[in-house]
């Protein structure tokens, strides 16, 4: 099915009707406080899904997910993923396992935001954005950069001036576009790398005999 930019997939605290794995696209999760701006806890794309919780039993969402990245997705009803995993343990133990880079992903956003500079933030996020979206050309005004960073206009717009004087990335007009990646993964804040690695252990394909 497809996902359009802004559409709202689940709510916190509500029950989840359906889950979905982004093909391409990507899924925000979002937590509001009080009268504060919304803040991005994580990000989804096709590395992941959206729902995992369900492999604990538990079938409310934690946080509000929002489609940041138009693309496409598979869905499945919470009723037959809950047939699929009392079948398929593998599946089971896939989902187990996602869910703890979730988690480190969300642990590690915290420490991110509270020790890290606007600026290898921004790289960080843009890397990540990139890896789900599958293009250099990201469609992202400051404005909402600013509110994914938890962070000022003004601080995303000197952050961003900086990546594109080093002519890492090139803004116009709420479009970024990534020109070095290599040279952005340098700029970015060792959460990337961390992130990735993370992800590689727990998912490394076996070997062949």
């Amino acid at each position: 099915m497809p996902l359009s930019f802004g559409d709202i997939l689940c709510e916190a605290d509500q029950p989840l009707r359906h889950l979905y794995f982004p093909l391409d696209g990507f899924i925000s999760l979002v937590f509001s406080l009080g009268r504060h701006r919304p803040l991005e806890l994580g990000l989804i794309g096709n590395e992941g899904m959206l729902g995992a919780t369900l492999a604990l039993g538990i079938a409310t969402a934690p946080s509000r997910a929002v489609v940041q990245g138009s693309g496409r997705a598979l869905r499945i009803s919470a009723r037959q993923l809950r047939l699929a995993l009392r079948d398929c343990p593998r599946l089971l133990r896939a989902l187990q396992r996602y869910l703890y880079v979730l988690l480190v992903q969300l642990t590690q956003n915290a420490a991110c935001g509270h020790f890290h500079e606007v600026e290898p933030r921004l790289a960080r996020w843009l890397l990540m954005t990139q890896d789900c979206a599958r293009t250099d050309q990201l469609q992202l005004t400051h404005a909402y950069l600013a509110d994914m960073l938890g962070v000022r206009r003004s601080g995303v717009t000197i952050a961003a001036g900086a990546l594109q004087a080093r002519g890492l990335i090139h803004y116009q007009r709420g479009q970024i576009t990534i020109l070095d990646r290599a040279g952005l993964e340098l700029r970015a804040c060792e959460c990337y790398a961390a992130l990735r690695e993370d992800y590689a252990r727990l998912f490394a394909r076996p070997t062949r005999a």
